[in-house]
């Protein structure tokens, strides 16, 4: 039954890329860990595949539509892939098995790495619900370029922990320093989110042993998914769906905080 569930979450992470460029990415790594029982260290791994695969397949489609800008998505994606390997790569491998002890309280790696993906999933959450107009959805403290790459590559050690694309964290930057109307920067995102989720797993590939029959199986399920969302665009309004995705992604990360810190 578990099996099933997943892969009915599988089939949800695509419509929801699909639909809104974004987002869907965010359920990856809790449907991994909470209905299929993987270790949160190897499924923000498996994560990063995924995502970067399905969005690679959105990628596809949106240039097809003219709503990808390739030369922005390599510079914007540079500084954060840079983060994103190295995290993977030497940062996640080399993290203590118990990070700290707080009187009879043990953090525990994976209990870590899962708080941090609740805090980004609140963040994510506040991004969706909140609203805003395409010309004001982040105001930086600062208008230099060199600075905002400096964060995106903080980002990509971001997306490095949790295995999400961080399309909520890019978008706004290929908005305000790209000049990209929102649907090129919401196709752009998913080449850029493609070149780090992938640029991570590499890093991975390295460090852990890859269940490949299931990795690939996953995908693809999730991969359909993202052209059945891609369809569906056509008939749904955008904002409303993000309104109540944000919702629920809002209560997934407060059922994440409960049942790592509390339970």
């Amino acid at each position: 039954m578990s099996a099933f569930l997943g892969y009915i979450g599988a089939l949800l992470i695509g419509i929801v890329l699909g639909i809104t460029g974004g987002g869907g990415s965010i359920l990856t790594v809790p449907v991994l860990v909470y209905i299929l029982n993987y270790n949160p260290l190897v499924a923000t791994a498996y994560s990063l595949f995924i995502v970067g695969t399905t969005s690679g397949f959105g990628t596809i489609q949106n240039y097809k539509r003219k709503l990808v800008v390739p030369g922005k998505a390599i510079q914007f994606a540079i500084p954060s892939l840079l983060g994103v390997y190295l995290t993977r790569k030497f940062i996640v491998p080399r993290i203590p098995d118990t990070v700290f002890y707080f009187g009879s309280l043990r953090l525990s790696k994976e209990t870590f790495l899962m708080v941090i993906f609740a805090v980004v999933m609140f963040m994510a959450s506040y991004s969706m619900l909140k609203t805003k107009k395409e010309s004001d959805i982040i105001e930086f403290n600062t208008k230099s370029l060199i600075v905002i790459l400096i964060q995106l590559f903080f980002v990509g050690i971001l997306i490095g922990l949790i295995g999400a694309g961080g399309g909520f964290l890019i978008i706004p930057a290929l908005l305000k320093f790209a000049k990209l109307p929102m649907k090129k920067a919401i196709g752009t995102s998913l080449l850029i989110i493609t070149i780090n989720s992938l640029t991570g797993f590499a890093g991975d590939v390295q460090n852990i042993a890859i269940d490949w029959t299931f990795l690939l199986s996953f995908t693809t399920v999730s991969v359909i998914g993202i052209f059945i969302g891609l369809y569906l665009q056509k008939f749904i309004d955008e904002k409303q769906l993000k309104k109540i995705f944000g919702v629920f992604v809002l209560m997934m990360s407060l059922f994440i905080l409960y049942r790592e810190v509390f339970s």
